[in-house]
């Protein structure tokens, strides 16, 4: 599995029509995955999947009329229970040799985070019908994973969570040498570090990319809570003394960047999983959820420091999180395959 900064050929997005998902707020959902596209059509391929013709049409006006480049989108007509493409759209790897890079498509199994939001039947079976469509390479683990779950270097690290990847609504048939066996098979990894807890209000019972992610194949950037108080505290600093204890896969300590959290975020008294963890690296730039804090500025100072040579973009997220889920959840990247010249 490639890392997520490598070239790629298009970000997949599910397009967002569940209204339950984001109860007494989804008319503004549609207007930040516009926003999204049209930053992601500004440096690669946007493929987002629609119920059906009708859907792609009206989809089309929407970007249209918010000035997306419509040379850069394709429709591919794949419907869905919801839009959290993270975790049930494809997870390719790729394979290198004789000047091509060849790409396959994992089909982890998907329950919808434990079985908490049936039905889940349509999201289950998009990886297995873009290989269709796309006339890609298939294999089916045969067993439950969500792209949220795991972040990699491209050079043999994994970083999850023990509360996620070890929850028995999961997989409750294996244990942790027996899910890490997985990982290496059909992931390629050679390194599995386990962080602990996730953060409040995450239904996805903690997944890592609203901690911890690979910012380059030596370096993470991690979550802090600064606040002694608030429920966050202990489980942040219990993962960054893991992280402060790591090795990376030639064995020399890992570099542990702190990025700060945004305050709690409330909607209707429930607390939201908002973290600035949850940025998306496309090929020109890095998209990050901000939440009207005052972190929001520092947190994108800190990842342009990671990303010189990308330009990190803020886009509102208030209303997006009441779905309990950003702009990581809601895309997936293709890497480019490619033939090298002679």
């Amino acid at each position: 599995m490639p890392a997520e900064w490598e070239p790629h050929e298009a970000t997949w997005l599910s397009w967002p029509h569940k209204e339950e998902s984001w109860p007494g707020a989804f008319e503004s959902v549609p207007g930040i995955f516009v926003e999204l596209t049209r930053h992601l059509a500004e440096s690669e391929l946007v493929r987002i999947n629609v119920a059906d013709a009708d859907f792609a049409e009206r989809v089309n006006g929407l970007l249209r009329a918010g000035g997306v480049n419509l040379d850069a989108v394709r429709f591919h007509f794949n419907a869905t229970n919801d839009a959290w493409v993270r975790d049930h759209g494809p997870i390719y790897v790729v394979r290198d040799g004789g000047g091509w890079r060849e790409r396959a498509i994992n089909d982890w199994g998907y329950n919808a985070w434990g079985d908490k939001y049936p039905p889940y039947d349509l999201d289950d079976v998009i990886p297995a019908r873009i290989a269709e469509e796309m006339n890609e390479v298939l294999f089916q683990p045969g067993v439950v994973m969500e792209g949220g779950s795991l972040d990699v270097n491209g050079r043999g690290l994994l970083i999850t969570t023990e509360s996620c990847l070890l929850n028995p609504n999961r997989n409750p048939h294996l244990n942790r040498v027996q899910v890490e066996r997985y990982l290496i098979d059909y992931l390629g990894v050679t390194n599995i570090l386990w962080l602990g807890d996730g953060i409040a209000g995450d239904d996805t019972d903690g997944h890592v990319d609203d901690l911890t992610r690979f910012v380059a194949p030596d370096t993470v950037v991690t979550v802090i809570e600064d606040d002694p108080g608030d429920e966050n505290y202990k489980v942040l600093v219990e993962n960054y003394e893991r992280l402060s204890r790591m090795k990376d896969q030639d064995g020399k300590p890992l570099r542990v960047v702190k990025l700060p959290m945004p305050g709690p975020v409330y909607f209707e008294n429930q607390r939201l999983p908002a973290s600035y963890a949850n940025f998306y690296i496309a090929n020109r730039s890095v998209l990050v959820p901000t939440y009207r804090h005052a972190n929001d500025a520092k947190a994108c100072e800190i990842l342009q420091l990671c990303f010189p040579d990308r330009r990190v973009i803020g886009i509102d997220c208030v209303n997006l999180i009441w779905g309990l889920g950003s702009i990581h959840c809601v895309t997936q990247q293709q890497p480019a395959a490619w033939t090298l010249p002679s």
